[in-house]
C-alpha cells in the first residue's frame, strides 16, 4: 500500500476503532509490578528510529536484550539490525503491500506477541491510530503513547494507560526516551513525564566498520570508478525517488554542485548514493554531473549497512532532510542537511559533524505532528531558497576541516 493509502486507512477506519475499543477500556486496571517485556512500535521511517536509538538502549538496561521487541514494517527493519540493541528474532516485520497483507500480518503479530508475554508496549508513532490499536490488542497491561488530552490534535481514543502530552519544543530524540521514562511514573500523573529534561541527555549510536567491510566497499569504488579512489569522496544524495518531494532540494542544484565541487577540487571523486528505487534517477544525476572515474553512482548497488560503511571512507555527505542524514551521524562524516517543511529543532541528526541549511521562513515547518505530515504546500519556496553557494561554501569549510 503507498504511504498516502496507510494515512487514508488510518483517519477513517481508524477513528471508529480506537473509539469502539476505547468504549470497552477497563480504565480501573493499574499495571502491578516492573515492566517485565517491553515491545517498540516504530512501524515507518527509518531515519527517526536512529534517533529513537537512546530510547531503546534506556529500555535495554532496564529488563535486558532478551526481553525488548520492535515492530516494524518489513522494509525498514535494516535499520535495527545495524543499530543491534534489539535480538533478530526480537524484530516482528509487518508487510503492506496490500490491505489483506497488512491485516494478516497484524493478527499474526499480535498472535507472537502475547505468545512472548508482552507487558508493556512503548508507542513511538506520532498519533497514528494503528499503533494505539495495535498496543490495545497485544494485551500488553502498560501502554505508553501520545495522548492530546486538551489539544486539537487527532483523535486516537483513549487506548493508553501512560498517557505523554507531546511537546513541539523538545527534540524527537529527547521525546522517545521520556516515552520509556514513564514506565517508572504512575499512570495517575497525568500528562507525563514530570522530570526535567536536562535528566534526558540523549547519545546517539556509534557505527564502526571492520576492515573487511571497507576493503570490501573500496573495491566496490575501484570497479565503478575503474581505478583506485585515492582522492576526497563527497557523497551526494537528491532523493530523487522521495515519498516527501516538499523536502527535496532542486536536482539539478545538486547537478550544479556537484560540477563546481569536480572544478574547484581536481582530485575529488562525487558518489551519488540512493535507495534501489531511486537508481534510474540517481544514475541519471550522475550522468549529468561527470563520468567514471570522477563521478559514480552508487544508487541501489549497496546495502543500508555498506551505505554506513561507505560514509566512514567519505569526507562529506550533502542530503536533503532523510533517513541518510541520521544514517552518517553514527560516523565521523561531515554531514550537510538540508531542511525545508521540517525543522531541525525536532528532528536534526545528532552529531557534532552536522550542518544544518534552514531558510526559516515564515510558513515552515508546514509538515508536522499535528497535521499527520500533510502540507497544504504544493510549492516548496523553503528548499528552493537554498542557494548552490551557501551549500558550497560548507562543503568547502568541511573539506578544509578534514
Amino acid at each position: 500500500m503507498r504511504p498516502q493509502t496507510i494515512r487514508v486507512i488510518d483517519r477513517t477506519l481508524g477513528k471508529a476503532v480506537c473509539a469502539g475499543l476505547s468504549a470497552v477500556r477497563n480504565k480501573t486496571a493499574v499495571p502491578s509490578g516492573p515492566p517485565r517485556r517491553i515491545l517498540f512500535i516504530k512501524l515507518i521511517e527509518q531515519g527517526a528510529t536512529v534517533l529513537a536509538w537512546d530510547a531503546v538502549r534506556r529500555a535495554v538496561e532496564k529488563v535486558g536484550r532478551s526481553n525488548v521487541f520492535f515492530i516494524v514494517f518489513a522494509e525498514n527493519r535494516a535499520i535495527i539490525d545495524l543499530l543491534d540493541l534489539v535480538p533478530p528474532n526480537n524484530v516482528i516485520e509487518i508487510r503492506h503491500a496490500n490491505f489483506a497483507q497488512f491485516c494478516t500480518d497484524i493478527a499474526m503479530a499480535i498472535r507472537r506477541c502475547r505468545r512472548e508475554g508482552i507487558d508493556c508496549t512503548i508507542d513511538m508513532e506520532f498519533y497514528a491510530r494503528a499503533s494505539a490499536i495495535l498496543a490495545f490488542l497485544i494485551g500488553a497491561e502498560r501502554r505508553v503513547g501520545l495522548h492530546r488530552f486538551t489539544s486539537e490534535a487527532p483523535y486516537r481514543g483513549d487506548l493508553l494507560t501512560h498517557r505523554l502530552q507531546h511537546s513541539p519544543y523538545l527534540h524527537v530524540a529527547t521525546l522517545y526516551s521520556l516515552l520509556v521514562s514513564a514506565l517508572d511514573a504512575p499512570a495517575s500523573k497525568e500528562p507525563l513525564v514530570k522530570k526535567p529534561t536536562e535528566d534526558f541527555r540523549v547519545d546517539r549510536p556509534r557505527f564502526e566498520a571492520t576492515a573487511d567491510e571497507r576493503t570490501r566497499m573500496e573495491k566496490l569504488l575501484e570497479e565503478l570508478a575503474g581505478q583506485p579512489v585515492t582522492g576526497p569522496l563527497i557523497l551526494l544524495n537528491p532523493n530523487a525517488g522521495d515519498l516527501l518531494p516538499l523536502r527535496r532540494w532542486p536536482t539539478e542544484r545538486f547537478v550544479q554542485l556537484g560540477q563546481r565541487l569536480l572544478q574547484d577540487y581536481p582530485d575529488a571523486v562525487i558518489g551519488i548514493t540512493g535507495a534501489p528505487s531511486e537508481q534510474q534517477a540517481a544514475d541519471a544525476v550522475a550522468a549529468q554531473i561527470g563520468t567514471p572515474p570522477r563521478v559514480l553512482s552508487l544508487a541501489g548497488r549497496t546495502t543500508l549497512r555498506e551505505v554506513v560503511v561507505l560514509y566512514t571512507l567519505a569526507e562529506v555527505l550533502v542530503t536533503n532532510d532523510s533517513g541518510p542524514g541520521h544514517f552518517a551521524s553514527m560516523t565521523d562524516i561531515h554531514d550537510v542537511v538540508l531542511f525545508g517543511p521540517e525543522t531541525p529543532s525536532l528532528f536534526g541528526p545528532r552529531s557534532p559533524n552536522a550542518h544544518v541549511l534552514w531558510a526559516e521562513l515564515a510558513c515552515s515547518p508546514c509538515v508536522s505532528v499535528l497535521n499527520h505530515r500533510f502540507s497544504p504546500c504544493t510549492d516548496n519556496i523553503c528548499m528552493q531558497t537554498i542557494t548552490v553557494d551557501q551549500v558550497h561554501q560548507v562543503v568547502q569549510t568541511c573539506l578544509e576541516e578534514r
